[in-house]
This record gives C-alpha cells, structure tokens and sequence, in this order.
C-alpha cells in the first residue's frame, strides 16, 4: 500500500512538471509568434555627398500586416523625426522615401546627413511587441581646391616651410607634395632623388618643412588634398634657390662706396671748390682807401687817378 502511494505521488510530481513545460513551450512559441525582430544588411553605411543610400531595415518577425514603422534621426544627442505617421519629415522631406517595408532611401545626400538613425517597428495592437535598429551614417565629402603658400625666393642654406590647407573635406584630408609633377615621399632617405634633401613632411597637417635648402630644391611645388571621396591640388608655385656670395655683397659695397665718393667729387668740381685763386682784371682786388682819398678805377687795368685832393 505504501509503495502504491509513493508510485501515485511520483506520478503526479511527472505529470506536473510536464505540465510546466508544456506551459513554457507554448508560452515561449507565443512570444515567438508576437515578437517584432528587425535585422539590417549594413548598420554603418556611406555614400559620396550626392550620390544616393539606403538604410536597410528587415522585418523578419511581426504577427501584425500593419506594422508602426519610425526613423529618427540622432545628431549630437538630439534626436529628431525622420519617417513619422507614414509622413518624411525634417530636413529629409523630398529627398528621402520609405521602400517597403521599412527600408529609408536617401536620395541626394548632403553632408548634414551624417549621423545615427534608428528604425523602429511596433506591433500597434501590442506596443510590448517592438524592436529598433541603429544605423550609423557617413556622407563623405570631396576636397576642395586647397589653399597652398610657397615661398617665391630663399636663400641657400636657410630654413623653409610650404603650407597647404583645406578644411571642407570628409573625412579629413590626407596631403601630398610635388615637386615638377614627382610626388615627394615622407621620407627623403627612401628615394634617391630626394636623399640630398633635408625636410619633413606632415601629411596631417599639410606642411613641408626645410631645415636648410639647397640648391637642387629650386622647382615647383604643389600640394594635393585627399580623402576616400576624392582629392583636389592647387596650381603649380616656383621656389627659387639664390646663393648669398660674401665677397660678392662686399665686392658690391665698394664699388657703390666709390661711385657716391667719385659723383661727390664730380659735384665739388663743377661747384668750383676745387678752382685755384688766380687774379684776374675781373678779380683784382682795390687797395684800401687811404684817409679822406677816394681812387677811381679807370678802364686801363692798374690805372688810378685821385677823386680828390688831400686835405692837409
């Protein structure tokens, strides 16, 4: 009797523990069958500023024909509508639409596209039944022309620096220099055309650095910008090399000293500072008055005959 019990008790405890898991199954399939479950087939794409893109949203789950479907669109934190009440809304309005089911297409995109957009899809009789995707965004964008400063005229021997800048670009530009149409490497030692120079090239920042120039560094130069979307370059600059000769500037001074010294003299000359003190009719000089006698000169050169008599 005692063992028929525990047979009927052990029975029951089987039976109730099936029972359970019936329960889960079934509960488990119900939540399978309501579910909403998305997926996409790129949750980072790009595209040239432009062109046209598509943010994949799949429904590969849904119990409902009608789903609720939204994109929000999040930029710096904000988000804000995109596809609402099966309306394109914001900044997208003409130039985006919905491609069934849920897919947004982009069509023109600019570069205030780049963000992060979220498809979310809802069951409207069941609101427990949603799921959301998060997509990430970039519109690359081509360089423009850079701005490039090149220095016209430099000493040998002296330092130089070559600036390029462009700043509309996306993602930020890379920059390369030429010199007579040769890209010029980062590093002067890998190239032989270049070993003998001395400079640093920084491809982040745009400048070409010379610690000292040399003579085979006259050229023309010209830098490009570039990124995955394209490159731009600035147009052609020459930079000419000159050699300061000492003795030639001192060679220089002298004879410029000794042209002013020989125009000075010249001047002197003609300003009759160096004319000898010679008496002539013209210039002789009248001997001085004697007291109460006045001398008349006459035409005769040295004759002189008394105006008046002497008062005694």
């Amino acid at each position: 009797m005692y063992g028929q019990t525990e047979h009927c008790i052990d029975s029951k405890m089987a039976l109730t523990r099936l029972a359970c898991i019936l329960v889960l199954l079934s509960t488990h399939c119900y939540f399978n069958v309501l579910a909403v479950i998305l997926k996409t087939t790129n949750d980072a794409p790009w595209a040239n500023e432009f062109e046209s893109i598509e943010l994949s949203c799949l429904i590969e789950s849904i119990s409902t024909k009608n789903p609720r479907i939204e994109w929000k669109k999040i930029k710096d934190g904000e988000p804000s509508y995109v596809y609402f009440e099966k309306k394109i809304s914001g900044d997208l309005e003409g130039r985006a639409r919905i491609r069934e089911p849920a897919t947004l297409v982009i069509t023109n995109a600019t570069r205030s596209d780049s963000a992060s957009y979220r498809c979310e899809v809802s069951d409207q009789t069941d609101f427990r039944s949603f799921d959301e995707i998060l997509i990430n965004l970039v519109i690359r964008v081509k360089p423009v022309v850079p701005k490039c400063a090149v220095p016209k005229s430099v000493p040998v021997g002296t330092a130089a620096e070559l600036r390029c800048v462009e700043d509309q670009g996306f993602p930020k530009s890379q920059y390369q220099w030429f010199r007579n149409k040769e890209e010029i490497p980062d590093d002067p030692k890998t190239s032989p055309k270049f070993i003998n120079s001395s400079y640093t090239l920084n491809a982040e920042t745009g400048t070409l650095k010379f610690s000292a120039v040399r003579m085979n560094d006259s050229a023309e130069y010209f830098c490009r910008a570039k990124n995955d979307a394209g490159h731009s370059e600035c147009g052609p600059q020459t930079m000419e090399i000159y050699d300061i000769n000492i003795a030639r500037i001192i060679l220089g001074v002298l004879v410029v000293v000794l042209l002013c010294i020989t125009v000075g003299l010249c001047f002197a000359y003609k300003r009759g500072y160096f004319a000898s003190q010679k008496q002539t009719g013209n210039n002789y000089k009248a001997p001085a008055k004697g007291e109460g006698v006045d001398y008349v000169r006459t035409e005769d050169e040295g004759d002189f005959r008394h105006k008046s008599s002497f008062v005694i």
